[in-house]
């Protein structure tokens, strides 16, 4: 099957302008073919066509692909259209992922932050773990402003219950995220952070 040159040019056009032209080194191509796959791979096991995929993305039907490979390769989750086909068709997605909110204005900001495809901080991308994944930032970030000088035993146990669950939600992030993002990663400020400044305590016999 032909691919339209155009519409790959589109999609790699319309990537920069919500990422921003940042380089992609070696260990950043090799962490994104890692964690992601090219828009054509899952298309042709989906028995779908790319063309259509990206004209969807255009329209603002679908995700844009995560990252942009150094070879020009558009990376795109594995499960790409799973979320189409639980809404019952991409006509119907951005409605069943918006009701996921009680606020309809929250729902519709995170509708299109997920058609920006910059949640790459997901293993797994629903609007459960999207929800979820900013309750775990929230409390930790919360935690650590409350935290006084010799937090106890107890609190250090809630905060890495916290921490441990959002490092199972996330992936490990590469260094060209940083770039995009122009700062740290919620990995490195609610996982790795954390950690660093309030180490578990040893289990007491």
């Amino acid at each position: 099957m032909t691919t339209d040159r155009t519409l790959v040019r589109r999609i790699s056009e319309r990537f920069r302008e919500v990422n921003g032209d940042h380089p992609m080194t070696a260990a950043d191509d090799t962490y994104v073919t890692g964690q992601f796959v090219p828009l054509e791979t899952v298309c042709e096991a989906e028995g779908r066509d790319a063309d259509e995929a990206r004209r969807l993305m255009l329209d603002g039907l679908l995700p844009l692909p995560g990252y942009l490979r150094s070879d020009g390769a558009q990376m795109v989750p594995r499960d790409l259209f799973g979320l189409v086909a639980e809404a019952g068709g991409p006509g119907r997605l951005a409605a069943w992922f918006a009701a996921h909110w009680e606020d309809p204005a929250e729902g519709a900001a995170e509708w299109e932050a997920y058609l920006s495809g910059q949640y790459v901080c997901l293993h797994t991308v629903t609007p459960a773990t999207i929800r979820r994944k900013g309750e775990l930032t929230a409390e930790i970030a919360a935690a650590l402003a409350a935290a006084g000088p010799d937090p106890s035993p107890e609190w250090r146990a809630a905060l890495h219950a916290r921490v441990d669950a959002l490092d199972v939600l996330e992936p490990a992030f590469t260094g060209y995220d940083r770039l995009r993002f122009g700062g740290p990663t919620s990995r490195d400020t609610c996982v790795d952070v954390p950690r660093a400044l309030y180490p578990p305590l040893p289990d007491t016999p």
